[in-house]
Parts: C-alpha cells; sequence; structure tokens
C-alpha cells in the first residue's frame, strides 16, 4: 500500500505541472489584462507600461508561469488587479464552497444511492419505471433552469426559504443551493447504483450468499452494496472537485460569494491572477480526490490489494 501511494504521489507531479501550464496558457490568451483596468478609456502607453511592469506581466510568458510557480510553492498565489491578495480571496471563498458541496455530496450519497439501491432491487416496476423518468428529467433540465424555478418558487412565490444566501452561508441556508448543485450528479448516480446493483444482483457471490441462508439485510449490505458501489465511489470522488468548480452559475443564483463567484469575477474582469490561482487549487482538490477513491477501492472490494 505504501509504495502505491508513494508512486501515485511522484504521478501526481507531472499531472498538476500539465494541468496548471495549460491553465495559464490558456488564461493569458483571453485577452489583455491591463486594458480591463482602465475602464471604458484605453490606458495611456505610460500607464499601461507600468502596470505591466508591476504584475510581471511584461515578461514572456514562460518566464512568468515559472515565477508564478515558484511564488505559489512559497504559499504566495499573487496579487489580484483590486490590491487584494488572491490567498485572501481563497479564504473568504473556499470555505463557503467546501460548505456547499458538502451539502451536495450528503444529498448524492443519501438520495442517490438509497434511489440506486431501491429500484435496482425491483428493476422492472413501476418505482423503477418512475424514477428512471424521474432522473431523466432531471438531467435534461440545465441547472440555471432549475435553480431559477427552486428560487422562484420556494423563495419568493411561497416563501418558504430565503431567495438568496447571506454573506454567512450557514448550512441551512445551503440545503436547497446544495440540492440544485447536487440534482444532475444525484440523478447519476441513481441510475449508476441502479444498473449495478441490478448486474451484481445475479453474480454467483450473492447467489451462494443467498443460498447459505445468510439474512437479505446482510446479504445486501454486506455482499451486495459493497462491490456495486465501486464505480458509484468513483463518480462520487471526482465530483467532488466539479462540484467546487462548476458551482458558478449555483452561486450566481443564490449570490453565494464562493470559488464560482471569485471564478466568474475574475474571468469577467480579465484578473488573471485569480483565475489561474483558484484553478491551480481545484487541480490539487482533484489529484487528492481521486488518490482517496482509488485508497477506498481495496476497502469496498477485499479482492484489491495494492502492489
Amino acid at each position: 500500500m505504501g509504495r502505491y501511494v508513494i508512486r501515485r504521489l511522484l504521478q501526481m507531479i507531472p499531472v498538476f505541472f500539465g494541468a496548471t501550464l495549460l491553465i495559464f496558457l490558456m488564461v493569458n490568451v483571453m485577452g489583455d489584462p491591463i486594458a480591463g483596468l482602465c475602464g471604458d478609456r484605453q490606458c495611456d502607453p505610460a500607464t499601461a507600461a507600468r502596470l505591466k511592469k508591476e504584475f510581471g506581466l511584461d515578461k514572456p510568458v514562460w518566464q512568468q508561469y515559472l515565477t508564478y510557480m515558484g511564488n505559489v510553492f512559497t504559499g504566495d498565489f499573487g496579487t489580484a488587479f483590486n490590491g487584494q491578495e488572491v490567498t485572501e480571496l481563497m479564504g473568504n471563498a473556499f470555505p463557503v464552497t467546501i460548505r456547499l458541496t458538502i451539502v451536495a455530496i450528503l444529498f448524492e450519497i443519501v438520495i442517490g444511492i438509497s434511489l440506486g439501491v431501491l429500484t435496482g432491487l425491483r428493476r422492472g416496476r413501476p418505482i423503477d419505471t418512475g424514477v428512471l423518468l424521474l432522473t431523466l428529467i432531471v438531467i435534461s433540465v440545465p441547472t440555471f433552469v432549475t435553480g431559477l424555478l427552486a428560487q422562484l418558487l420556494l423563495g419568493v412565490k411561497w416563501g418558504w426559504i430565503k431567495p438568496s444566501v447571506s454573506s454567512a452561508a450557514t448550512f441551512d441556508e445551503l440545503i436547497l443551493p446544495g440540492l440544485v448543485l447536487a440534482s444532475v450528479s444525484l440523478a447519476y448516480v441513481t441510475r449508476l447504483t441502479r444498473t449495478s446493483i441490478a448486474e451484481n444482483k445475479r453474480a454467483d457471490y450473492v447467489r451462494t450468499a443467498v443460498a447459505k441462508g445468510l439474512p437479505r439485510r446482510r446479504v445486501i449490505t454486506r455482499h451486495l452494496l459493497r462491490n456495486s458501489l465501486i464505480p458509484v465511489v468513483t463518480f462520487i470522488g471526482t465530483d467532488v472537485g466539479a462540484l467546487m468548480g462548476g458551482a458558478i452559475v449555483t452561486e450566481r443564483i443564490f449570490n453565494i460569494h464562493g470559488v464560482g463567484y471569485q471564478l466568474y469575477q475574475g474571468i469577467l474582469r480579465q484578473n488573471t491572477q485569480t483565475v489561474v490561482g483558484f484553478v491551480t487549487v481545484l487541480v490539487l482538490v482533484f489529484l487528492v480526490a481521486n488518490l482517496l477513491v482509488d485508497l477506498l477501492y481495496a476497502v469496498l472490494d477485499p479482492r484489491i490489494r495494492y502492489a
């Protein structure tokens, strides 16, 4: 196990540098960030030259990247064009998005897996057909439509919740935004769990457990569910980073000042330091989540061993 973890950590190094380099290059071709600092009027040459030198934009792109990565390893993610440290923006944004992601993941695990097990054990029955149709509708409707409808009905028309989240962004305020954020992934988890349960239900080891006279609950939880959850865990693990980085729409609808909001503002204002800094951390989140998922395989399936 130890050698496997070390090997995976070493594999993460080129992936990290490759991903950050790609993002850095993409962000730097979005346009001239200095032009956005002067508003509607064009910057005069002297001011533009001074700002480029101040933010290191007068150097070649490869040199900017090396300087940036050198600063990252010292904990310096640069300064936004408004003079605020990017680490300060992260300190305010990431706790909010982490809470939102936790709520979304809980919905995926509790509701998605429960519905998947229920329909997988009753494949072909009316409840299975109904859940399949419902999940297909959820997948087909864009997230911004689901969010706006939920906000309009539950917040504005019926008054069950506040239409927008406060600056504190407590867990109870994030229940509806978390459900909206998790809606599409929840539908996929339900369908994936259903398919895996239905396939493994006919496996030999399940038939053997039933033939031995084991209680139905133990057959489902100890044998069927553990082996069926491997693809589900893979999906949820990779979805953690996707939810954190893809919360732009949900956070905009419910006025949540998290990672998605800061990324949107950074892209809108062509603030390269903010965008690259946040995406760099999200890359690390993806890599760590994938490593944890791989390690969970051995817990779910004892047949899996790491050399």
